[in-house]
């Protein structure tokens, strides 16, 4: 009885922690922490007083118990009703069961509509674990609102409809088009910087007053910001998806964590490597977590993790890695060779310090090791400042192009179900020598980077990409594609369209003001732009029309 106790009482103190980190109960993502249980653990016992907690739930396990006992011992030993008495009582358990299975069931509450944070607080956060397993990915024409194929081909084909572009698949789905791109083709280098839950908010250049972004703040004076940039997802996998390959984040897992599934497509490091690059993913952490080495590997890269450092150039790390000044320091080596073998790279990081336990080294900044998210904001703004700082001595400075984005903000949790300001991202790109500094406010999303690079360098290239090159002038109307496991948006600057399971279609009008909800159908137009980035999306993945091609690839 006392281990009884006890595992409720744990279990119900480790939903609260989990909702103070996510803002929701048990999902999908506490499954996945169960695969990387090195990495979770490790943070976990570096983030809270686990021994303490564990002692007062054992504690209070044993008082509960020992205040319980008689009565169920008595209980225990208490004369069996009746036959007709059981069985009476077992018939009304039964009708009680009945009624429930009926009229609503455990998913109920996770609807759609009003206050997210009731509906999630109503849930059953056990039962919502356990089905996790079995939702971990949902079959988009299964579970969504879908189109006929050729309304959804026509209009993603105007979605994607930017000058210099032809499409060129045979399956009206396929988005697969030519671009070819005005001006002489160039190969600059490529630093792209993707940094652990880096909320725009932090900014101070955004209205923060606590100084935690100096660097950042001075470089957006100093390069290209992008004031009206939106993460995809709510997690690194769906960040890292997104830039990567430039594609809407379908239902359920990332491609990312699609084991077996997870490689051959058409990435900016493919396209880049084809035409002569190294490209490079570095990450601060172990890569075999979220399945980031068979993603990158896969698809065009070449993989630096932690464990390819060695120990003795790792001067302070925690559960997620080594810092972000030893993993810069990383990338500057491999700048080095590859400036010195005269081969244009992409170095593509992934940070991991501005991260629970938000522990770094010391003496860094004004704000101790471990004190919470602020320090590590400020932390990870002062690696940035150093890394440039280094970088600036460099031979290969003036020929590189430097991006500093977020994966995800630092919390995505909302009244609503894709609240659409917790999902606004800084960007930066920095190069000096090659790029005019200026503020641009079209709207934009993580899927729009890789278009806009490629662009960036003149390059021709075959796409499978769903975003757009944002340095194009076109008419296209704006939009920003963002969702979460299960829901599915599309914000057009002003309302946000919204895809759920059970086909479920809803609009938030004055998204980023009040947003005022409501139930829509499949031909209000902002609907049907949702729809058709998701459906075809879905659909490439499914059929494999997003493959890489190094046939038809241009040289």
């Amino acid at each position: 009885m006392t281990l009884s106790i006890f595992v409720m009482l744990f279990v119900s103190v480790a939903e609260w922690l989990f909702w103070d980190e996510f803002g929701v109960r048990f999902n999908f993502i506490a499954v996945d922490y169960l695969v990387y249980s090195d990495e979770v653990l490790n943070n976990i016992l570096e983030s809270y007083p686990v021994g303490k907690l564990l002692g007062i739930l054992a504690l209070v396990a044993i008082v509960v118990s020992l205040l319980i006992s008689r009565a169920v011992a008595a209980a225990v030993k208490a004369p069996l009703p009746s036959y007709r008495g059981r069985l009476a009582a077992s018939a009304l358990l039964l009708l009680f069961a009945g009624i429930s299975l009926q009229w609503g069931d455990q998913d109920t509450p996770r609807g759609m509509g009003g206050n997210a944070y009731q509906r999630e607080l109503a849930s059953n956060g056990p039962y919502q674990f356990f089905a996790a397993f079995r939702n971990n990915e949902l079959d988009y024409q299964q579970f969504y609102a879908t189109l006929p194929y050729a309304q959804v081909a026509g209009q993603m084909r105007q979605e994607l409809a930017e000058p210099d572009s032809q499409f060129t698949g045979n399956d009206p789905l396929d988005i697969r088009r030519s671009i070819n791109n005005p001006g002489t083709p160039r190969t600059p280098n490529i630093v792209l910087v993707t940094i652990e839950s880096l909320s725009a908010k932090y900014l101070g250049s955004n209205g923060d007053t606590r100084n935690l972004t100096p660097n950042l703040d001075a470089l957006r004076k100093q390069g290209l910001y992008f004031n009206n940039f939106y993460a995809t997802g709510t997690r690194t996998d769906r960040g890292l998806e997104a830039i990567t390959l430039s594609i809407p984040p379908t239902p359920g897992r990332s491609v990312v964590k699609r084991v077996g599934r997870e490689s051959g497509f058409a990435s900016l490091g493919q396209q880049l490597a084809h035409v002569g690059y190294d490209s490079v993913f570095v990450y601060g952490g172990r890569g075999y977590f979220d399945n980031m080495n068979a993603f990158f590997s896969g698809n065009g890269y070449r993989v630096v993790d932690q464990s390819s450092v060695e120990e003795e150039d790792i001067h302070f790390k925690n559960a997620w890695g080594m810092a972000d000044e030893d993993l810069y320091r990383q990338a500057l080596n491999l700048a080095d060779a590859d400036f010195a073998a005269k081969k244009p790279f992409l170095l593509q990081l992934m940070t991991t310090s501005n991260h629970r336990p938000y522990t770094y080294p010391e003496g860094r900044i004004d704000i101790p090791s471990g004190n919470g998210r602020d320090g590590a904001v400020k932390y990870t703004d002062y690696a940035i400042g150093k890394f440039l700082a280094d970088a600036r001595q460099k031979p290969w400075f003036d020929n590189t192009i430097f991006v500093f984005v977020a994966d995800h903000t630092a919390g995505s949790a909302g009244k609503e179900d894709l609240p659409i300001d917790n999902y606004a991202i800084p960007l930066f790109i920095y190069a000096p020598k090659l790029i005019q500094p200026a503020e641009i406010s079209r709207l934009a999303s993580q899927i729009d980077l890789a278009p806009t690079l490629l662009g960036l360098l003149n390059l021709d290239y075959q796409s499978t990409f769903f975003g757009r090159n944002l340095f194009l002038d076109t008419s296209l109307p704006p939009r920003v594609v963002v969702g979460n496991y299960q829901h599915l948006g599309l914000f057009d600057g002003n309302n946000l369209a919204i895809l759920s399971p059970r086909q479920g279609l809803r609009r938030h009008d004055n998204a980023l003001g009040e947003s005022v909800e409501s139930k829509a159908t499949s031909d209000d137009p902002l609907i049907t732009r949702a729809i058709a980035y998701y459906q075809v999306a879905s659909y490439g993945f499914k059929h494999k029309l997003l493959g890489w091609k190094p046939e038809n690839a241009k040289p």
